[in-house]
């Protein structure tokens, strides 16, 4: 059975990554792994350099973004909503139009914080707008599911698990 690392940060995810994709590439190839999925914090940097250094080493790129999720408006400057962490992943072309689509929309309009400590945001709203094509999965700690969790809330972890399975199916 095979492998493939679906959360992973290169130098594009800043404050939190510091791989650069073509030595991790070399590592994936090393590995003997299919291929990997990069999941940048907020962006899609690095998805051209993926696919291509993929590709010239016969493994399978998959594009994604660990996305900052916020329960309301992403308009709504005022912070008083946390940001969990939500990796989506492109299935498919129409999967990773929509992931283009919704990380445009996060930056263009949901940018929440100060300084260094903003971020482009997406709230669910929008995820189920544009989810066509997209997978979403309840991994990284600071997800809206683990979170649940540790906090000592399984029917919160619950309710929201059992919402993105509503809205994503087999897709999440």
């Amino acid at each position: 059975m095979s492998f493939v690392p679906l959360h992973l940060h290169s130098e594009y995810s800043l404050l939190d990554g510091a791989s650069q994709l073509p030595r991790l590439i070399e590592q994936v190839v090393a590995m003997g792994l299919p291929g990997l999925a990069l999941t940048d914090h907020g962006v899609m940097y690095g998805a051209l350099e993926l696919v291509k250094l993929c590709k010239s080493k016969g493994i399978t790129p998959i594009i994604g973004n660990e996305m900052y999720v916020i329960n309301g408006d992403i308009r709504d400057k005022s912070r008083k909503y946390p940001k969990y962490h939500q990796v989506v992943l492109a299935k498919n072309t129409q999967g990773y139009k929509n992931l283009v689509k919704l990380t445009t929309i996060s930056h263009l309009h949901g940018i929440q914080g100060k300084g260094i400590f903003s971020r482009p945001c997406i709230n669910k709203e929008y995820l189920v707008q544009y989810k066509e094509g997209l997978i979403v999965t309840s991994g990284c700690l600071a997800g809206e599911v683990p979170q649940a969790i540790l906090q000592r809330r399984p029917e919160i972890a619950r309710e929201v698990a059992a919402w993105y399975q509503e809205q994503f199916g087999d897709d999440y």
